[in-house]
């Protein structure tokens, strides 16, 4: 396992691989790994001859007021996790290493980014997709996997990749779950336990509009009207979104045809959790 901390170090190490003629598949984090990122580790070491990860809070993501400062940040325990799953590579660089300038560059998805978590967080997906672009340039990868529980991001990041014609496949793993439901989350740190068990609320609310998918909802203001009404059964939960919405343009559905995603964000206690799930419609 190399760790390495500079950009031209990346790149010295990418250009021995070419010369191997070997592939590389790249998982972007921002640390705090769980066993959600060591699924897109274990799926990368399928799909390419080395799994390369970066670990980097990246501050352009963040708005104001919002826990940049506090995001949890334990990068030798996250080294040891990914040596352990057999990641041959970790950039971890620094802030003034990725951004020597305040960036003058913006990257705009003026129909994407707008809807469900992009409406509550302005520049939240242009700080996403500059900081991707970057990695993509530094690392070059063949291909790099993202989680089902970011879906909007990995629906950006595809768009990115397909307008800016980055070589790189993009894959989306599926979203890695507690028993009880619970997305994993690096957020999930910050639950107080009373806090953890309210935090079900989400699953059982995406649970309860697939059921109704399944017995012939296709109101997508009903889908919304049930999710909201199974969230707020729990007192120490606040939403701040449910939608219903079409998978690939994230707009609301009125009508369901063919796929939904159901998707929510809500405060437990201070803590913004999301999670959502795509409900193919039976034929």
């Amino acid at each position: 396992m190399l760790v390495v901390t500079t950009i031209a170090g990346v790149r010295a190490r990418r250009q021995e691989l070419w010369r191997q003629g070997k592939t590389v598949a790249f998982v972007p984090t921002m640390g705090a790994l769980h066993e959600g990122h060591l699924s897109l580790v274990r799926r990368g070491r399928e799909l390419a001859d080395e799994v390369w990860a970066s670990v980097f809070v990246n501050p352009t993501q963040f708005g104001p007021g919002e826990d940049f400062e506090r995001y949890p940040r334990h990068l030798d325990q996250d080294v040891a996790l990914l040596t352990k799953e057999g990641a041959a590579l970790v950039f971890a660089p620094s802030v003034k290493e990725m951004y020597p300038r305040p960036p003058e560059v913006q990257v705009t998805l003026p129909r994407l980014a707008p809807h469900l978590c992009g409406a509550h967080r302005p520049g939240h997906f242009s700080g996403v997709a500059l900081v991707v672009a970057k990695l993509f340039n530094i690392v070059q990868p063949e291909v790099a996997l993202f989680g089902a529980k970011d879906f909007q991001q990995a629906v950006i990041i595809r768009r990115l990749v397909e307008d800016l014609n980055v070589p790189v496949r993009i894959e989306v793993v599926p979203t890695v779950r507690e028993a009880d439901g619970l997305a994993m989350s690096s957020r999930n740190s910050y639950l107080a336990e009373s806090e953890r068990q309210q935090a079900v609320a989400l699953w059982q609310a995406l649970a309860a509009a697939k059921a109704a998918v399944a017995s012939g909802e296709r109101r997508g203001s009903e889908l919304e009207k049930l999710m909201l009404a199974t969230l707020r059964r729990y007192p120490g939960v606040r939403p701040q979104y449910v939608a219903a919405v079409d998978p690939e343009t994230l707009a609301p559905v009125e009508r369901v045809a063919g796929g939904v995603l159901l998707a929510i964000a809500a405060y437990v206690g201070n803590t913004r959790l999301i999670d959502n799930l795509l409900v193919e419609v039976p034929q």
